[in-house]
């Protein structure tokens, strides 16, 4: 994506090019407005206020640094991203590629914007061109055909019939949505699904030499043991392993971004032998929301963190149902009996003598007051339809869900729950992406926010280069704990901040711990990570923690913030001791 940027002021001469006897100046009321208009060059004009700098690179650059990746976490020419700067002193016109990690970066279009506003306020810059490119994908694994995908992500569930192969198509096609090339792989040899779910534009499988080229659909690359082969795969588990390394070094992906693994269910011997061959990137798990998926859930974030592949995100499919809201029911009112009761009631309390010729100005009166009665219901049907216009609510049909339990156990930061619709489910069977039949559907835009998230944790897992994870010591002779080098936390602070279910009340946080019940002479056994996320922790007391790396930084920082206010305190309270 190039982008040309003049500058956007209200008169911009080129006075300040030596040589000129005649110039033209540019008038811009917006970005990309101007008109000519013919100037004499001022003779009395101090041309070196803006003149090129002899070291013009190094000021660029300085510019180009205040523009910080959120995801790294450091500016763009400390990582790299600023590539071919150049100065074409003529025009005054400043070029540079802004190579990033994916084309699918979410924020380019802020980082293109951010590099002309900033390059632009160097005084000798009148223009800039931003050339917003990708690196090119480089794989670490070792299969044969797979040389040039640049990440690869596994959609896992422990429990069949989950919502793992809608989850996976969407979410390939999301990512294409947003710029990056897409690649899926159905590794489900017993039950493939992508034959059924995703149609391809042309179902003959051909052949690239000694390869196949995968199928196609919308420029998502296909490929599943259902395209080649109708019949069932009736074999055992070392030959389907075989098969699949088969199926991915024989097929001819070329450069992906992105290649989603629509992994099989369980934790077995196939799963454990693709996450270890194919060098996963990152993996997504896939659940829905009752007790039992949960505990399925548990399983496939243990088996991912045995092979040191992060999980970057949870989907509860069928987390919720939605209804109308149900309209109160109007009451329905006969106008004669209402008109007759009123006129009663008028005799009844004297207001009017129905037997002194005055019945008619009973009968008056009274039809006045249905009016009035009528008008009002009218008014208030009318509020309550506004009122209830595109409402709906959430029915949780399976319960309310674990997102909040796995966010705060496993430090899984991204979580999306996808309501039960007839549409997603009618499009998978008939082979259409929903995504695609309704790109601006709300369910779409979950499915959206999950490849942005994808994109994010991939871009921090592949090319932060640093550690996230904080070193945690146990000081056996301070007794201390010792986070990223401050001893701030003691053992028993630590052990007392569990939030595991023996410790902490699911549903409404209530502590069950009795922190006085735990000894302060108290001691980590072992303490070893779980994936890149937390740290578990085998207590002396027998009782086993898990920490978010998060909640262990969080309470480093609370326990830090109480010492130094009790040394501020301190001196306060001896002056006071001694001024008594």
């Amino acid at each position: 994506v190039v982008t040309k940027y003049p500058r956007p002021e209200q008169v911009r001469s080129a006075w300040m090019v030596p040589g000129r006897p005649k110039i033209t100046a540019t008038t811009s009321v917006s970005l990309g407005a101007t008109t000519e208009v013919d100037n004499e060059t001022p003779q009395s004009m101090n041309e070196a206020s803006d003149d090129i700098p002899t070291e013009w690179q190094g000021q660029v650059l300085a510019q180009l640094k205040n523009v910080i990746d959120p995801d790294l976490g450091a500016d763009i020419v400390t990582l790299g991203f600023v590539q071919n700067l150049s100065l074409d002193e003529e025009t005054r016109t400043a070029t540079f590629d802004v190579e990033l990690t994916t084309p699918a970066c979410p924020v380019k279009d802020q980082f293109a914007a951010d590099c002309e506003r900033l390059v632009l306020d160097l005084p000798w810059i009148d223009c800039v061109q931003v050339t917003m490119t990708a690196q090119e994908t480089v794989s670490e694994t070792d299969t044969f055909g797979m040389k040039q995908i640049g990440a690869v992500i596994a959609v896992s569930s422990c429990k069949g019939g989950v919502g793992k192969s809608t989850t996976s198509v969407n979410l390939a096609f999301a990512l294409q949505s947003i710029g990056a090339t897409v690649g899926i792989f159905d590794a489900d040899v017993y039950g493939p699904s992508l034959p059924t779910m995703v149609t391809p534009d042309d179902d003959v499988v051909r052949f690239v030499g000694r390869q196949i080229a995968p199928l196609q659909r919308n420029g998502v690359r296909l490929m599943s043991f259902g395209y080649v082969n109708d019949g069932s795969a009736v074999m055992r588990g070392p030959m389907v392993t075989q098969l699949l390394d088969q199926f991915l070094s024989v097929t001819q992906w070329g450069p992906l971004d992105y290649l989603i693994i629509d992994m099989p269910p369980g934790t077995g011997d196939i799963q454990l032998t693709l996450t270890q061959k194919l060098n996963i990137t990152a993996a997504v798990i896939v659940t829905t929301p009752q007790e039992l998926s949960f505990a399925d859930v548990v399983r496939g974030v243990e088996m991912f963190d045995t092979v040191n592949v992060p999980c970057v995100a949870v989907v509860e499919n069928m987390a919720y149902y939605e209804v109308e809201k149900k309209q109160p029911q109007q009451p329905r009112l006969d106008r004669e009996k209402l008109q007759e009761a009123i006129t009663a009631a008028l005799v009844d309390s004297d207001l009017v003598e129905y037997n002194n010729g005055d019945a008619k100005k009973a009968d008056m009166l009274s039809e006045d007051l249905v009016q009035v009665v009528m008008k009002q219901l009218e008014s208030t049907k009318g509020n309550d339809s506004e009122q209830s216009d595109d409402e709906t609510e959430k029915v949780q049909i399976f319960g309310s869900g674990h997102k909040q339990r796995l966010s705060e156990q496993y430090g899984i930061e991204h979580t999306f729950s996808v309501p039960l619709l007839d549409r997603i489910a009618a499009n998978g069977d008939s082979g259409q992406p929903f995504i695609l039949d309704y790109p601006d559907s709300p369910q779409a835009f979950i499915y959206k926010q999950l490849a942005k998230s994808v994109v994010t944790e991939v871009a921090k897992a592949k090319y932060s280069g640093e550690n996230n994870r904080p070193t945690v010591v146990h000081d056996r002779e301070q007794h201390k704990m010792v986070v990223n080098g401050v001893d701030a936390l003691t053992p028993a602070d630590m052990r007392r901040g569990c939030r595991c279910a023996a410790c902490v009340e699911e549903l409404t946080g209530r502590q069950i711990l009795i922190p006085s019940m735990v000894s302060e002479n108290v001691a980590p056994l072992r303490m070893t990570p779980t994936g890149n996320y937390a740290l578990s922790v085998d207590w002396s007391d027998g009782h086993r923690s898990l920490y978010p790396y998060r909640q262990i930084l969080s309470m480093v920082d609370e326990a830090v913030n109480k010492q130094q206010e009790g040394h501020v305190s301190r001196p306060v309270a001896e002056e006071a001791g001694s001024a008594s």
